[in-house]
């Protein structure tokens, strides 16, 4: 590639710095996780109170769960990867591994299917909404955190 090539390539390249890449990060994992909770609890109005407290109650600690013992140590993976990269400016899609796109794909095409053409009742599908949309909120914070400087991963930044 000629040096002429790389300059304009990298002109343009949306890059910013690691700090935005944690905000990007943030919001989106916030911004998905609101919305899938608002899916859920559209889908809790029309059940009995009692019933739809209890469905949201067991999204609820499904939600912790995931957060605890899944999206902790994905946004840990990221923080740590992104603190490790040694450019000053960095592609703002860089905030998650490249090969994890398949995987959000396959994720939103999964959550549509599910909406759209599963059997099983939207109240049910609620919990699980819950789950994920409350794990993906829960681990935005760590984002959030890591740019306000805490310590979330255990080590000296």
């Amino acid at each position: 590639m000629s040096l002429g090539c790389m300059d304009i390539r990298e002109k343009l390249v949306p890059a910013v710095s690691k700090s935005w890449l944690y905000f990007v990060a943030g919001v989106i994992w916030s911004g998905v996780g609101i919305l899938l909770t608002h899916l859920a609890y559209g889908w809790l109005l029309p059940v009995e109170r009692w019933v739809a407290l209890l469905m949201a109650l067991t999204g609820g600690l499904l939600a912790f769960a995931i957060y605890r013992f899944l999206f902790t140590w994905f946004a840990d993976k990221n923080i740590r990867r992104v603190d490790n990269l040694s450019k000053d400016k960095i592609c703002i899609f860089a905030f998650q591994q490249w090969t994890s796109y398949p995987l959000v794909a396959f994720m939103v095409a999964l959550g549509i299917s599910l909406r759209v053409y599963s059997p099983v009742p939207k109240p049910f599908l609620a919990i699980m909404y819950i789950g994920i949309g409350g794990g993906l909120l829960l681990g935005s914070f760590r984002y959030y955190a890591h740019i306000l400087g805490y310590n979330v991963l255990g080590s000296s930044k």
